[in-house]
């Protein structure tokens, strides 16, 4: 069945998308060389040190999510606003500035020794480079506040002259979240305490805090769209779902300030509400069900059904589960650092982040190509790719685990500690487990990527009555 757009500006999105998938894959390819870097210590060196390889993991992780971000509003914001974007032009352009300095920055990484890189971009004029996450030169940094200022000018305008609903105020209120706390980024203090307390002001509170709004909205938008729930009881979830993220995530920062030279009441807030954190992740997963579960048609987009449920359960299990597992302050006190905080990273950014992007991908592309549903058989192709990437991430983080609980207790709880080196040579075993993950992974993104090209009629579903018909999307 033939499906135009209502609104063409949303296929400004497909750039976005696009963009998104291709760093996705570089992201995955570093990190494969890292897994190796971990057992043969002098892979890709001196080419590729490690500390290389690890900045260009962990900036692609967060540059790729950002344009899925980006390309999930653009698509969402006016079908919930029913109008036009206000500039799809200004979409245009942004896209292409996002991606020539995110390409540009990588190549600075690999090519230019990153002192040398920090004094060629001014870092001495304003000094805000050298910090987990945040090793974007100074001209990245400003690159990025002006995309994402040109970004919430578009959406906000296409906001104000349309719909208000209750997904687009909450994923414009994450939105803007994430831009201002990025603000902290450029806060880099001589005190070491106060720089490291910013720091998580930017990293703790984009991933549980704004992010999970983000989360919602776009979570909630797919189910609404496949579904057929009313409205009304999305709503009702939504927002007490996000008061839960805010409640829980603003105030479970203090799990990051149990021993950084902040005050010692922080072991208590932090514990008691990081404690409290998967509880907005187990409503996630109670809400994905009841609405699929509650569902008034079947959509022929299967698909994306099956990514937005495992989103949720990933959620949990990652965000919630992984991270309580060392989030009170007495246990956090051996394992800070460790492998077991790779682990739950690892699960919590997959669950929460990576497959929201792709359920969104995965219920648009289709659309923006023209049809209402991929091919029955290209979606059989996709939900593989979920178990297979799903299944090797677990590969991965059970390994990282058994490398963070052995890590533990010969390092750091033994009566006569080994030393640092002589550990992670115990726990070289985990880590070729942990490598077979990683290209299991890559294995089921490839998978992923080549069901785009898979072609063939839509799929047809069973109606209420029984016959056999394709079903249109419906307009909620």
């Amino acid at each position: 069945m033939i499906k135009t757009l209502k609104y063409q500006s949303q296929s400004v999105a497909t750039y976005y998308f696009a963009a998104a998938l291709l760093l996705f894959v570089g992201q995955i390819v570093f990190g494969l060389a890292m897994g190796l870097q971990y057992i043969i210590g002098d892979f890709l060196f001196p080419a590729i040190p490690f500390n290389v390889a690890r900045m260009v993991h962990t900036n692609l992780l967060i540059v790729w999510l950002l344009f899925g971000f980006m390309g999930s509003a653009y698509y969402l914001v006016p079908e919930e606003a029913e109008t036009e974007l206000y500039s799809p032009k200004l979409a245009l352009i942004l896209f292409w500035v996002f991606l020539v300095a995110g390409a540009l920055t990588v190549l600075g990484y690999l090519m230019v020794p990153y002192a040398k890189l920090a004094e060629m971009t001014g870092n001495d004029l304003l000094n805000t480079m050298g910090r987990e996450f945040l090793e974007q030169p100074l001209p990245t940094k400003v690159g990025i506040v002006v995309v994402a200022l040109g970004f919430l000018f578009n959406i906000t305008m296409t906001l104000l002259k349309g719909r208000k609903t209750s997904i687009s105020l909450v994923l414009h209120l994450g939105l803007w979240g994430l831009a201002i706390m990025f603000l902290f980024s450029f806060v880099n203090p001589h005190n070491l305490v106060r720089d490291k307390m910013y720091w998580w002001f930017v990293v703790h509170l984009w991933v549980e805090g704004v992010w999970e709004l983000i989360l919602g909205a776009l979570l909630a938008f797919v189910l609404i769209k496949t579904t057929g729930v009313d409205r009304e009881v999305i709503d009702k979830w939504l927002y007490v779902i996000i008061a839960f993220a805010l409640m829980t995530g603003i105030l479970g920062t203090g799990h990051h300030f149990y021993f950084i030279g902040l005050p010692g009441y922080w072991q208590w807030i932090g514990s008691v509400f990081s404690a409290m954190e998967p509880i907005p992740f187990f409503m996630m997963t109670v809400f994905a069900f009841n609405m699929v579960q509650r569902r008034r048609r079947e959509h022929p987009n299967q698909a994306a059904v099956l990514w937005a449920v495992g989103t949720s359960v990933m959620g949990f299990l990652g965000a919630g589960l992984w991270g309580f597992i060392h989030t009170l302050s007495a246990v956090n006190f051996y394992t800070h650092g460790t492998q077991i905080t790779a682990a739950h990273g690892h699960l919590a950014f997959y669950g929460a982040y990576v497959l929201v992007v792709i359920t969104m991908i995965s219920y648009t592309m289709p659309t923006l190509r023209g049809r209402v549903a991929n091919s029955a058989r290209a979606q059989s192709v996709e939900m593989w790719s979920f178990w297979i990437m799903t299944i090797s991430m677990g590969v991965m983080v059970l390994a990282l685990t058994g490398a963070g609980i052995l890590q533990v207790w010969l390092q750091r709880m033994a009566a006569n500690p080994t030393p640092f080196m002589a550990t992670q040579e115990q726990l070289n075993f985990f880590y070729w487990v942990r490598l077979g993950g990683g290209v299991g992974f890559l294995l089921g993104l490839i998978t992923y990527l080549s069901s785009f090209f898979i072609g063939g009629e839509e799929p047809v579903v069973a109606s209420g009555g029984g016959d056999a018909r394709a079903v249109p999307a419906q307009r909620a």
